[in-house]
């Protein structure tokens, strides 16, 4: 066996997947590569922890109680559903409306993609409201910047929010954990006159997309003090990260005590990405799931950005490992379908 178990009591974790996310293309020169979903998915189950995941599907029940304007605005939604390559000269007026241009642009199967990747942060959030679940996965998901009426930063639909309204109905307080290298914006926006809700947000700031998340923006009304934001510069490492993350981190719990949590793992804070400027090993990613998996409560565990292609699904891999409790060997399974995305070293964790 490939794994052995380091929990001494397991924990349910649940998985969604599907087989067309990573068959949608934002264009050629667009940074953003759904493919990555697929081979981070890939490498799950050539290491076997697909057989130790709960996988959930959806069902017809689900898909038709799915709804997406719970947060976001009708007409939006409506644009989302109507609007195809072939037909975007019609609504010329309204891409400057709704953010519609090179960073989100209009591509084959759009509402589809919205939709399955959505629909996966979701149904996580029921799993966990329904007890079947202590963790639930979901890589598709974590598009943490977009608005309740408009696109942006290559995000369309705000799984993080859907699935957060999810746990509302069930949990008293939730909190939301953000590690992409990109301010949790969107996220933020919408809960920030609220204090059911906490958001934390660990990000690059200053000159940088989107240009929020300063140390004094905490919130207003209801919401004050409920938005937690830790600006960051170039360069930050593991022992640099963990040396706020953890105590941060540690002190929400005690004092907003949880009872449940979704945490962003965008990849672009990782060494190497090409559009971030971070310098974290998969390890000192992981081990900010580690330690909010530690706190035992129930956890949402979703993706988000990361745009250097063999780092992402080694870094969701690992963390995939991480919520099961296996320890997982280091060097990549040779029936891999992507290992040569991965050579010379075919390895997680890189020296």
């Amino acid at each position: 066996c490939l794994l052995k178990m380091t929990d001494r009591v397991k924990r349910k974790v649940s998985y969604y997947y599907h087989p067309d996310i990573g068959n949608f293309h934002y264009g050629n020169l667009h940074p953003m590569k759904p493919h990555r979903m697929k081979m981070a998915n890939s490498m799950i189950k050539s290491y076997g922890m697909d057989e130790m995941l709960d996988v959930m599907t959806i069902t017809p029940e689900f898909e038709q109680d799915f709804d997406m304007t719970k947060f976001h605005a009708d007409d939006y939604i409506d644009f989302l559903r109507e609007i195809t390559p072939e037909n975007i000269a019609k609504y010329s007026d309204q891409l400057l409306r709704f953010n519609i241009g090179e960073d989100c642009p209009i591509f084959d199967g759009l509402y589809d993609f919205c939709q399955l990747y959505s629909q996966g942060s979701v149904l996580a959030a029921t799993w966990l409201n329904q007890q079947k679940s202590d963790i639930a996965i979901n890589w598709c998901g974590g598009l943490h910047h977009a608005k309740k009426h408009e696109a942006s930063g290559f995000c369309y639909i705000n799984d993080c929010v859907l699935g957060i309204l999810e746990l509302l109905k069930y949990h008293q307080r939730v909190l939301y954990v953000d590690i992409d290298i990109h301010h949790g914006d969107g996220v933020e926006e919408a809960f920030y006159a609220t204090d059911r809700v906490m958001t934390c947000s660990f990000h690059k700031f200053g000159e940088y997309f989107p240009g929020t998340g300063a140390i004094e923006d905490v919130g207003v009304e209801k919401g004050k003090n409920y938005a937690v934001n830790f600006p960051l510069t170039d360069g930050m490492d593991d022992e640099n990260y963990e040396y706020i993350f953890t105590p941060v981190i540690d002190e929400i719990f005690t004092r907003f005590r949880p009872e449940a949590v979704l945490i962003q793992c965008g990849g672009d804070s990782l060494s190497g990405d090409r559009l971030g400027c971070f310098n974290l090993s998969v390890k000192g990613h992981g081990k900010c799931v580690e330690h909010i998996k530690n706190k035992n409560v129930p956890m949402i565990v979703v993706g988000g950005g990361g745009y250097t292609l063999r780092n992402v699904p080694r870094c969701w891999t690992y963390e995939t490992s991480v919520c099961l409790g296996y320890d997982l060997p280091n060097e990549i399974p040779e029936d891999n379908e992507y290992r040569d995305y991965f050579c010379p070293e075919y390895k997680i964790h890189m020296p």
